[in-house]
């Protein structure tokens, strides 16, 4: 099938961009990995589309003020492959090359990825993990929602309808810390059925920030704050990373499916916790 006919627009600035989504039924298009596919199948479909590739300030990662900041319509691979993102916001390096194929990765963007909300994608987990801060465009200025306010649902944002996201912003941990991403799928490269992203800052033997997101076990990403609480504080000596696991899955309802039942994701959602727990641990310097 082909899409529904539409108008197209290009802009050069955010400005612009703001204004041409102010017009019809308008929908942004970034690297077009999941919108194109869902309009090629009539899924949706919109009267204008605003394409912001050519806009250059929304592109670049770079170190401001003890955060890594992305702007939103950096590719995938350039972030995949970015010093600033590997020494800055090691989790989300370690994610990116399980976001699809390489070929994905080459025209999907990180904004993308995280406006699109799916349940089951990396980047909107890794964006919840970190405490990210999205940074949201529109007429009536500039906004900063919290990654933990930003997903309402499936594939479902706080990013209004006529806004944009420019830029996203992760913390830097710094030194003592650890991450992890575990995930199970049937190939590599396809959507995840159940998957965990774990980070841990240890001082002096002790957990002293703790992060537990899990992806493919709801309608968005969950962060497990029991067992973070577990984890926090604790002596990692001490630790019983089963027990902490069970704490993770314990509150969690997956959805049954043709992949999975949400038994089977909650039990193996617990092995994966436990596993990327053990994993940032040990990338910690405390084996």
């Amino acid at each position: 099938m082909k899409p529904a006919p539409f108008e197209y627009s290009a802009p050069t600035t955010v400005a612009e961009a703001i204004e041409a989504l102010s017009h019809d039924d308008a929908k942004v298009l970034a690297g077009g990995q999941s919108l194109i596919p869902l309009m090629a199948m009539r899924l949706s479909r919109f009267d204008r589309l605003v394409d912001l590739r050519r806009i250059p300030e929304l592109s670049g990662c770079t170190r401001v003020n003890g955060t890594v900041r992305i702007g939103a319509m950096t590719r995938q691979a350039d972030a995949e492959h970015d010093p600033i993102v590997a020494e800055g916001a090691p989790l989300l390096a370690k994610a990116l090359p399980n976001v699809g194929h390489y070929q994905i990765r080459n025209q999907g963007t990180v904004g993308g990825s995280i406006v699109h909300a799916d349940p089951s994608a990396e980047l909107p987990t890794a964006a919840l993990a970190l405490d990210a801060t999205i940074e949201i465009a529109g007429a009536s200025g500039v906004r900063r929602v919290p990654a933990s306010e930003f997903f309402l649902g499936t594939m479902e944002t706080a990013v209004g309808d006529h806004e944009i996201v420019t830029a996203i912003e992760f913390p830097v941990w710094g030194p003592g810390s650890g991450f992890a991403v575990e995930e199970m799928a049937r190939r590599h490269g396809d959507f995840a059925v159940v998957g965990a992203m774990c980070g841990v800052r240890i001082e002096g033997g002790t957990v002293a920030q703790s992060a537990i997101a899990m992806f493919g076990v709801g309608s968005v990403p969950v962060r497990c704050g029991a067992a973070e609480s577990m984890l926090t504080g604790s002596t990692v000596d001490g630790l019983d990373l089963g027990a902490v696991a069970q704490a993770a899955v314990a509150d969690l309802d997956p959805p049954d499916d043709l992949h999975a039942s949400g038994a089977y994701r909650r039990a193996v959602g617990a092995a994966l916790v436990e596993r990327a727990l053990r994993a940032a641990i040990e990338e910690a310097g405390h084996a």
